[in-house]
């Protein structure tokens, strides 16, 4: 029989076969794929992305810098404005609050620029995304790509939407070192998530796309001008889906971004970190490698516009540091220290330790032993209590001891513990409050005693100034300014400036040393004749208390 008279015979058996083999393969597949959601489990997200920095900011809030590995910090949906949120969804899913989890036509590009080795493809949604990035191996295979598939549609029928976006806010990489949009407001634009506007809110969404080139907003006059453009899309996009209104869209004004790379002020904040770091760790009773991975925002004591100003009066007066040292002589090293302290409170409001704390970690104010001389002698035959007892006969206490002092004479004798910490917050509930620890020391009279003595300076010959009641202003100078020190003439090897009222009590120290005979040790040194260190330390304390009547 022909063959052509034998197909059409059979053809209608063949395809039955054939229709029979699909609907089986496609069943098996269908199963295997039911078996495969059953028995596929939602990972818990890798340690990497989960694990948080801790913050430090001033008195005021403003950002003083941070301990961790990465540079995030998970924050509640709620606390993320609805417009950030939605120009996030418009730049990067816009059927995210609809759709089941997956783009099958991702899935499949995806899947193809696999197997033919062709650029990599994204998840394309929301919920791919934030399992590829927090819950996967950064692996390319296809079982990979398919367990992602499994895993994001078990993830969108088991967690609500904003528990899913939530998670991706908190772990999303937007450049500059920032995890999470905690992260990214401060670094970009210096403010909290909730005070993003609806530009800076769609100008962080845009830079999602690609964080490593668009991290240079700002700063490189092209990355900027390509990221305007995605911008003006986020916001026709958020416009479109009725997120804004066409008048919220015409209002909006490209924002302006902060510098980046930053600038070189970390180094010396790093000395006010390092000490409310330890003082945070020991209030919480955990190490400081815990508080630095453990998400905290540590709020201090200090006042960062004082501390900036303070720096910068250093650096300006006589030339700075390095000047000073030139004309000490070879080997010199001449060390300003400051601190400033509340009287009654113990709030720590200014900490000068060093000029550059990668040149030198070592923290003078806090830890730097500065040989007392004729500052301690106001105290001489006065009966000193509790902390203060152990200053007779001190030769040589750290600044920070002796602002401390001080500070007590000028509460009218009471002690108050210095403090760099005030609360401690994590994921937005307070987990330590600090109060003042305070008591007496000194009786009133002794304290008056004390302060009679300051006035009139070392044996009777000080630096006149007048009771902060008679002063007209703040910016008139200290109630009490002393200065003191070892040495005597052009021998100066130390000199002491304090001056302190009810509100402030200041403490500024000028000291040299130079190499001694065994290795890795310093002895005193004489300080530079020139300018006089008598007349550089007065006018520092001078100049920073101005600046802290106008803070």
């Amino acid at each position: 029989m022909p063959f052509r008279t034998r197909f059409r015979r059979d053809r209608g058996r063949w395809l039955r076969r054939v229709l029979v083999a699909c609907l089986t393969s496609l069943a098996v597949v269908c199963g295997a794929v039911v078996v495969a959601y059953h028995l596929t489990e939602i990972p818990e997200p890798h340690p990497e992305t989960v694990v948080q920095s801790t913050v430090f900011v001033d008195a005021g809030g403003a950002y003083l810098g941070r301990r961790g590995p990465v540079d995030r910090q998970e924050v509640p949906l709620s606390e993320v404005p609805r417009h950030v949120q939605d120009a996030v969804i418009a730049a990067e899913n816009r059927s995210f609050r609809t759709d089941t989890g997956v783009s099958p036509r991702a899935v499949a590009r995806a899947a193809w620029a696999t197997v033919s080795g062709g650029t990599p493809q994204g998840g394309s949604t929301i919920t791919q995304q934030y399992v590829k990035n927090a819950l996967l191996s950064p692996e390319r295979s296809l079982s990979r790509k398919a367990r992602e598939a499994l895993i994001a549609v078990k993830l969108d029928r088991t967690r609500a939407k904003d528990e899913i976006l939530e998670g991706y806010l908190n772990t999303v990489y937007f450049g500059r070192g920032a995890a999470g949009v905690q992260a990214a407001a401060r670094n970009y634009f210096d403010v909290t998530p909730g005070k993003l506007t609806v530009s800076q809110g769609a100008a962080l969404a845009a830079i999602v796309n690609i964080p490593s080139y668009y991290e240079k907003a700002g700063s490189d006059p092209g990355v900027t001008a390509r990221l305007r453009h995605r911008w003006e899309w986020v916001l026709d996009a958020m416009e479109a889906g009725g997120s804004i209104s066409p008048v919220q869209r015409a209002a909006a004004r490209f924002p302006a971004f902060r510098f980046y790379p930053p600038g070189g002020t970390e180094g010396q904040r790093q000395y006010l970190i390092d000490v409310a770091a330890q003082e945070a760790a020991d209030r919480l009773g955990i190490t400081q490698d815990q508080l630095a991975r453990g998400g905290y925002t540590v709020h201090t004591t200090f006042d960062l516009a004082l501390q900036d100003a303070t720096a910068e009066s250093v650096k300006a007066r006589a030339g700075g540091a390095e000047g000073a040292e030139g004309r000490a002589g070879k080997g010199v090293r001449v060390h300003t220290a400051v601190v400033g302290i509340e009287p009654g409170d113990g709030a720590v409001r200014v900490l000068y330790g060093g000029a550059d704390y990668a040149r030198q970690p070592f923290n003078d104010a806090v830890s730097g032993s500065v040989e007392a001389g004729s500052v301690l002698d106001p105290f001489d035959g006065v009966r000193l209590g509790g902390p203060l007892r152990a200053l007779h006969g001190s030769t040589a206490p750290t600044p920070l001891r002796l602002a401390a002092a001080y500070a007590a004479v000028a509460a009218d004798g009471v002690y108050a513990t210095p403090r760099t910490v005030t609360r401690i917050t994590r994921e937005g509930r307070t987990v330590h409050t600090a109060r003042p620890e305070t008591r007496r020391v000194l009786e009133e009279k002794g304290a008056l005693a004390v302060s009679a003595r300051a006035r009139s300076g070392p044996d009777g010959r000080g630096v006149p100034s007048v009771p902060a009641a008679d002063r007209a202003g703040a910016d008139d100078g200290p109630g009490a300014l002393l200065t003191a020190g070892a040495g005597g003439g052009i021998a100066r090897r130390t000199v002491w400036s304090v001056g302190y009222d009810s509100r402030l009590t200041l403490a500024v120290a000028l000291f040299a040393d130079r190499p001694g005979a065994k290795k890795g040790t310093t002895v005193p040194a004489r300080l530079p004749d020139d300018p006089s260190p008598t007349a550089y330390a007065e006018e520092l304390t001078g100049t920073i208390w101005d600046f802290a009547g106008d803070t």
